[in-house]
């Protein structure tokens, strides 16, 4: 299923929660809405649902209009945070109600239902469990029940809101594995909100940054990391030193800092360097070394510079005991905005 939003406006009140919103799905794309609180995310995933109407704009499913059409009509599946499961009906049960629920012709047999929750079952690894209750189940496992219900009705798109958040970190990591197979299996077309950048990242193919009711960026996880296309997007996606500066000719000063700025104009600019871009260089500005910490492959390094501005470096582990007093560093790339 293709979705077209096509100049989305939501307001609150006075409050533009969303703002001239354009945006294009295509078919069996794992999509990722990205921003901090309040941006408009979980807004936009409503509107998309059906469960809140633009105050101007279109929402078009497959060139069809359905800007104004009911959830049910729109033949999407939701999951909530909060699981939404009920607690007096069997896993297997909880599965089954969308189907259980159809009139007439609509509904299918007991046998199919049974057939389809088996099924369902199996892709998200809860076979033998179908006879529990909610509360006899894990968080992560309740998280794959609510999964398995929104996918039995065979929906044309499945919307999840921040489906991850109420969970350990651990338990997130291993569910995130968990619906990008489940995706590759079903092939749905797939829109998540989040507000964890790794989870973004590392699930979707695309991935749009919201900020202020507005689309600041959308592109794939890489794309959005290394080619940032505002401050407000290098900021908020991966970590980034940031400094307050000018350029000139070329180069970027902010006190002690030199970065690259190849084909930015000269003036006030803000210049952004991501921890693991920072790498020992004798020609480079001084920081003197506050704190090494070594964990797994990598250490992260903190820093100060002469004037007191804070740096934060990551390095592989070899590298860690070449980081002592003060040493000099350069950016291999750089991020400069002018303004």
């Amino acid at each position: 299923m293709t979705i077209s939003i096509r100049s989305v406006e939501k307001k609150f009140g006075r409050y533009p929660a969303l703002d001239k919103i354009g945006l294009e799905i295509a078919d069996g794309e794992l999509l990722a809405l990205l921003g901090p609180s309040g941006s408009g995310k979980t807004t936009l995933l409503r509107v998309i649902a059906g469960l809140e109407f633009p105050d101007a704009g279109q929402v078009l499913f497959h060139d069809q209009d359905v800007t104004f059409a009911s959830a049910a009509a729109r033949r999407v599946g939701f999951v909530f945070q909060q699981y939404a499961l009920f607690k007096h009906m069997t896993v297997a049960r909880n599965i089954a109600f969308g189907l259980d629920v159809r009139k007439g012709k609509d509904k299918p047999s007991k046998a199919e239902i049974t057939r389809r929750v088996d099924e369902l079952l199996r892709l998200v690894e809860l076979e033998g469990l179908g006879g529990r209750y909610p509360s006899q189940l894990s968080g992560g496992q309740r998280q794959r029940v609510a999964l398995s219900r929104a996918l039995a009705v065979q929906p044309s798109v499945l919307l999840l809101d921040e489906p991850f958040g109420a969970l350990d970190a651990t338990v997130r990591k291993s569910l995130r594995k968990e619906l990008r197979r489940v995706h590759d299996a079903t092939g749905v077309t797939t829109i998540f909100v989040t507000h964890d950048q790794e989870e973004a990242l590392d699930l979707a193919d695309r991935v749009a940054i919201l900020n202020q009711g507005r689309i600041e960026q959308i592109g794939t996880p890489a794309q959005v990391h290394d080619e940032p296309v505002s401050p407000f997007v290098c900021g908020f996606v991966g970590e980034a030193n940031r400094f307050e500066g000018a350029v000139s000719n070329g180069r970027f000063i902010a006190g002690a800092v030199n970065l690259p700025a190849p084909g930015v104009a000269d003036g006030k600019a803000t210049g952004f360097a991501r921890p693991h871009d920072l790498v020992l260089d004798p020609s480079g500005f001084e920081v003197r070394i506050n704190r090494v910490h070594v964990q797994g492959a990598l250490a992260t390094i903190d820093g100060v510079t002469p004037d007191g501005v804070r740096i934060d470096i990551t390095a592989a582990r070899d590298q860690a005991e070449r980081f002592v007093g003060a040493v000099r560093v350069a950016a291999r790339k750089a991020h400069v905005f002018p303004g």
